[in-house]
């Protein structure tokens, strides 16, 4: 049978509230709720099955007394408050490891401001400043084992400076997932953070492009890759950093900028900064009403652009992100809508996601783990576009989409069904 059931998420143990009763223990489970009556969905429940509707849901055995000898109305604490909880506590832990993203990315952000403020007259300082942030990203990262990649909050960090972040973050990711060791995920790092500085010469209006430039002003814009190996040169850079800031916008298959290099000419870094940069400005364009949602970038990159990236670059992107990454919004096979919220790195298939669930408050949406839920599935990617009203308002799909990375914890027993 196909059930319903019409109580908040904080007071009973399942994952989810609809689904299919598939075992006795899920019976007796029930039962020990204390409902008077259980709602099902005939056009979802199995036919011959359903003359089994008056004995499976049996009021006086649901009612029965409990072993302590109260009632399940009586003085007695109901067992479901233990349930309530832990609920409570995952709902505290969850808020806690978001805040703790929100709050590194927003801290990287001040501090690659610091670095831009310097960069100028102090290309020594700029430096020291930028090496420091990516070695703790880069030393966090290689201890991380399994890393998750967690979608932030709207409106974290300083706004310049999230294109810049975001672009690090994924492409540290990256390297590690092709294999890069310390010395070469630092100078990715690196070459990462300070790809765009050079449009610090650039005026406010040239600084991302648009389909609206014409030539000249498109020119102008790709001088940034020119004035970011200055900098890079006056930073006292390795020569594999500099090369990689000069190649980001090269495509493989001749198609970028400046030089229009080709395949055999790319390096490794230069590849992965390439396609993260790409992905990073598909989701945040300069006009917001051109963002794609990550699936739809990813969607895209793979059917139409494939030839611009190297093939093992670009299967191990969409390897570690998932069909569908953090910040899509999806429809479970149960109907509902949500957002996906993070991906384990290593086993991105089954992400993590937020439910709209209109029993429950926004602020106190828990986070679902599909792996801990194999029949409940991502049916399908939407536009925020497609979402019911009080959908989108519960989900607010990010106008800005930014990263950050985790531990990845696996659950235990008790938290396996969380």
């Amino acid at each position: 049978m196909y059930i319903q059931l019409d109580v908040g998420w904080m007071h009973h143990p399942f994952p989810v509230s609809s689904f299919r009763v598939a075992s006795v223990e899920q019976i007796a489970t029930l039962r020990e709720l204390g409902l008077t009556e259980v709602r099902y969905v005939p056009k979802k429940s199995d036919p011959d099955l359903r003359e089994l509707v008056p004995s499976a849901w049996s009021v006086p055995e649901m009612s029965a007394p409990s072993p302590n000898g109260l009632d399940a109305g009586g003085g007695g604490a109901p067992p479901v408050d233990k349930e309530a909880q832990r609920r409570r506590e995952l709902l505290e832990m969850q808020n806690r490891t978001l805040a703790a993203c929100n709050q590194r990315f927003g801290e990287a952000t001040r501090q690659y401001q610091a670095l831009e403020r310097v960069v100028s007259e102090h290309p020594d300082q700029a430096r020291v400043k930028g090496e420091a942030l990516v070695s703790g990203c880069v030393s966090e990262l290689l201890e991380n084992g399994d890393s998750v990649i967690r979608l932030l909050s709207e409106g974290v960090g300083e706004r310049n400076a999230l294109h810049p972040i975001n672009v690090m973050v994924i492409t540290l990711l990256l390297g590690r997932a092709l294999g890069m060791k310390s010395t070469e995920l630092h100078d990715l790092g690196v070459a990462a953070l300070i790809h765009d500085l050079g449009k610090l010469k650039l005026p406010p209006n040239l600084r991302q492009p648009t389909p609206s430039m014409i030539p000249l002003e498109r020119s102008r814009y790709e001088t940034h890759v020119g004035e970011s190996v200055a900098f890079a040169k006056r930073m006292e850079l390795p020569e594999s950093v500099v090369t990689a800031i000069a190649r980001h916008h090269e495509m493989a298959d001749g198609s970028g900028f400046p030089l229009r290099l080709s395949g055999p000419d790319l390096g490794r870094a230069s590849q992965v900064l390439a396609l993260v940069n790409h992905y990073d400005r598909m989701c945040n364009p300069a006009n917001g009403v051109d963002a794609l949602t990550p699936h739809e970038a990813l969607s895209v990159i793979f059917a139409q652009h494939k030839s611009r990236f190297d093939s093992v670059v670009l299967g191990a992107f969409i390897r570690m992100m998932g069909v569908y990454p953090p910040g899509s919004i999806v429809q479970l096979v149960n109907d509902r809508y949500a957002i996906v919220a993070s991906v384990n790195s290593s086993r991105p298939l089954r992400p993590k996601v937020i439910v709209h669930d209109p029993r429950v408050p926004k602020d106190e949406a828990p986070i679902l783990d599909l792996e801990t839920v194999p029949e409940l599935g991502i049916r399908r990617s939407l536009k925020p576009a497609q979402l019911p009203r009080d959908a989108l308002d519960y989900l607010s799909p990010r106008q800005r989409i930014c990263y950050f990375f985790e531990r990845a914890v696996n659950p235990g027993p008790e938290e396996a069904g969380a």
